[in-house]
């Protein structure tokens, strides 16, 4: 039994939101509240003074793609490259510093950092000819690859489309230009780099990515493209360090209901420990940045996108997850695919009739007025990153719609003042995963890549709480977890960060904050 005392503990828990003191027994909590009353519970427990420090409950990333963001570490870094020079430099760097690597592997690049925003084979022959290379966009909606890369893929010119996706062309010759978007990113490049990639490889991501939350006070992920691969690298790591709520990725290029049928199965193997499956992940629609989400109306060059699944395909494939219980997370970015995604999981509720459900729709960047209250009336979730509304990666995303949709974006106020679940992540590594950099956004809406920058859209702003609990007590919620984490409360798991600094001193202090240590039921994992 460990007292910990002399602290000022934030709870997230709505009954007793802050307490000085908790008693750990075994993994779980035995006691949160007064020093006079830790003392009383167990007066033979091993003290920890904590100092005066702050200790908030273990954040629960709403939303990671956990393999992806362990990989990431080790690939070339890409998101703050500001033009093409840099990027090139960056990736010709790693593939010296990487001799014997078979591929150059990177992400992170911005459509704003390319000319024209059309990045092409031919700007990464200059400086790496010999080897293939792979370079995920930050969104990772989209591949940029070299020639060498498109010979192994066997991607030519008489390769076609895949539903939902597109192979980018030369206009004049018809020979792909290097950019694979949606479906053709995620049918033809991930599968191939998959299956080239070793058991060896995917443990070190595994394991970059555990240790990298744990670093940042990070103890629960949902997370959100669990595949064959990844599902054996984490039965393969047996306990892993963190709790994984996990929703298998549903293909569009495969048959939707056997892949249902395997999510389900796997929800039976794995439903308790830290590792849970808990339901299927749907990719609606694409992005705003490269203006592959679907809109209701189109974007200022007058493009528009059509949805990944449409009505039709999506509908019984969604009630198909429902009747088999399991939950549904829908990636929806355009106010269009929001609206079908919501008429698709009130189709499942037609269909299939009443039952406890906690379906969710992920990211939400631009939602029309007239559905934000469908979601408190379907229970549906509302899942978002405050860190994709950073201003310093807002201009284009705010170029394609215009100033009128633009200052509609990130509306997170609205979806909770209706009367919706709001849950918060990172949705690393499309965006970075430590989560006090993720509240300092959900708290001014200010930059923390730039904090110089202007608020974008301050009335948006949460107080620091309500955000912190989004991102703990709300998100355990919302994979079913409340009664085992999220908040620091007694009987829940003894998940915790200690601070160095109490960021409720002013919002300033998110930004230099850092883990004294982390613990996840009941024991340091850091440091350790």
């Amino acid at each position: 039994m460990i007292r910990y005392t002399n602290g000022k503990l934030f709870t997230a828990d709505p009954g007793q939101p802050w307490a000085s003191a908790l008693v750990v027994t075994g993994d779980r909590l035995g006691y949160v509240g007064d020093e006079r009353g830790a003392r009383d519970y167990g007066p033979e427990a091993t003290e920890v003074d904590l100092e005066g420090r702050t200790v908030l409950p273990g954040f629960v990333d709403g939303h990671v793609h956990l393999l992806m963001a362990g990989a990431a570490q080790l690939q070339a870094h890409l998101t703050d490259a500001g033009n093409l020079a840099e990027i090139q430099r960056r990736v010709r760097d790693w593939a010296r510093d990487n001799p014997d690597a078979p591929r150059v592997l990177g992400r992170g690049w911005l459509f704003d950092a390319v000319p024209e925003g059309r990045p092409t084979r031919d700007m990464l022959d200059t400086v790496v000819p010999d080897r293939p290379v792979y370079l995920d966009a930050n969104d990772y909606h989209s591949v940029w690859v070299n020639s060498a890369a498109l010979a192994e893929l066997g991607i030519d010119a008489n390769t076609p489309d895949p539903v939902g996706g597109r192979v980018d062309r030369d206009p004049v010759t018809g020979e792909p230009s290097g950019h694979l978007v949606e479906t053709a990113a995620q049918d033809l490049v991930w599968p191939f780099l998959e299956d080239v990639s070793t058991d060896a490889e995917r443990d070190r991501a595994l394991a970059a990515a555990t240790r990298a939350y744990q670093c940042s006070g990070v103890t629960g992920v949902v997370d959100m493209a669990l595949d064959e691969h990844g599902l054996a690298a984490l039965e393969r790591a047996g306990e892993p360090g963190l709790r994984i709520a996990a929703h298998w990725l549903i293909s569009r290029n495969r048959d939707p209901l056997e892949q249902v049928r395997r999510a389900a199965e796997l929800a039976q193997r794995h439903h308790t420990g830290r590792l849970r499956v808990v339901g299927v992940k749907f990719i609606v629609d694409g992005v705003i940045d490269g203006c592959t989400a679907s809109m209701n109306s189109p974007y200022v060059d007058g493009s528009n996108a059509e949805a990944i699944w449409e009505p039709e395909a999506l509908a019984p494939a969604v009630a198909a997850a429902d009747a088999a219980g399991l939950q549904i997370a829908l990636h929806a970015i355009g106010d269009r695919s929001v609206r079908i995604a919501l008429d698709a999981l009130e189709h499942a509720t037609r269909v299939n009739g009443p039952r406890a459900r906690r379906h969710r729709i992920e990211h939400l960047e631009y939602t029309d007025q007239a559905d934000v209250p469908r979601l408190a009336e379907l229970g549906v979730t509302a899942s978002m990153q405050p860190v994709h509304a950073d201003p310093a990666i807002r201009p284009n995303w705010a170029a394609m719609l215009g100033p009128e949709r633009a200052g509609r974006g990130f509306a997170w106020p609205e979806f909770t003042a209706a009367g919706a679940r709001l849950v918060f992540g990172t949705d690393a590594p499309t965006a970075p995963h430590p989560p006090l950099p993720n509240m300092f956004i959900a708290n001014t809406r200010r930059s923390a890549l730039s904090p110089e920058l202007p608020a974008l859209q301050p009335e948006f702003a949460l107080e620091l709480g309500e955000a912190i609990t989004h991102a703990s007590a709300d998100s355990a919620w919302a994979c079913r977890a409340e009664h085992e984490q999220g908040s620091l409360r007694a009987g829940l798991f003894a998940d915790f960060v200690v601070l160095d600094r109490d960021p409720f001193a002013g919002p300033e202090e998110l930004l230099q904050a850092s883990c004294v240590c982390t613990v996840l039921g009941g024991t340091t994992v850091f440091p350790g």
